[in-house]
């Protein structure tokens, strides 16, 4: 991009490869969102930057479903610590490790979810490799798209990534428990979501401390209300 009378212009190029790449993941994504909706499964793709706390979400999510209900795959580029920190809390557990990728792919899902025992899961969470700018592009044949930004991150980051923020769903700012400890303007994020997505919720919680956590819970209930009865009025 390039500087002009203060404005900053933008100059997009076309790579033919990214292009067949990002086709050819559309395609499993739909395969994919298909065989989840004939299962009666909710898939929930969330997304944010390193250390944001998605796996602390995905714990206090755990926490408060009924147990066997969920199952969760973990994308990351190494380890399997996240898998593991989720295990032992009522959910089918799979860790899905890109190497060098920095996002994960439908195919990737796809191929993990044949490794999942899917009778009785309402929700399959799945917790993107940490990155605010690769995951926006690709559908994972999610039901829903969940962004999470932290305090500790900025109040900036809506403006800077706007493409994850502008496919969420619903919006998540956690680790409100140190507002007031960290320089942080929450009305800055609002205005910047403004911008990008009027249609996403924003949700104040602390993975953590646990504030906030029942409308997270009530979101989520009322996306399966909605899958199961698409008439009511949309979330």
């Amino acid at each position: 991009s390039a500087k002009a009378g203060g404005a900053t212009l933008r100059r997009v190029a076309v790579d033919p490869v990214e292009g067949r790449v990002l086709d050819s993941n559309a395609r499993a994504a739909e395969k994919l969102r298909g065989e989840l909706h004939n299962r009666g499964v909710l898939m929930l793709n969330i997304t944010s930057a390193p250390g944001s706390g998605k796996t602390a979400l995905l714990r206090a999510t755990l926490g408060a479903l009924e147990p066997g209900l969920a199952a969760v795959l973990a994308g990351d580029l190494e380890t399997d610590r996240d898998a593991a920190r989720l295990r032992g809390l009522g959910a089918q557990v799979l860790q899905i490790n890109t190497g060098r990728g920095c996002h994960l792919s439908a195919k990737q899902v796809g191929d993990a979810v044949q490794r999942l025992d899917l009778e009785g899961v309402t929700w399959l969470f799945v917790e993107n490799v940490g990155n605010m700018a690769c995951p926006a592009e690709f559908d994972l044949g999610e039901s829903a798209r969940v962004a999470l930004l932290s305090l500790p991150e900025g109040d900036d980051k809506v403006a800077k990534y706007p493409a994850l923020f502008a496919a969420a769903d619903v919006v998540i700012l956690n680790k409100i428990d140190l507002a007031g400890v960290l320089p942080f303007d929450e009305s800055r994020v609002r205005e910047d979501l403004s911008l990008v997505n009027t249609k996403a919720p924003l949700l104040r919680l602390s993975a953590l401390g646990g504030q906030g956590l029942d409308a997270w819970i009530d979101w989520l209930k009322a996306l399966r209300n909605q899958a199961l009865h698409p008439s009511t009025p949309s979330l």
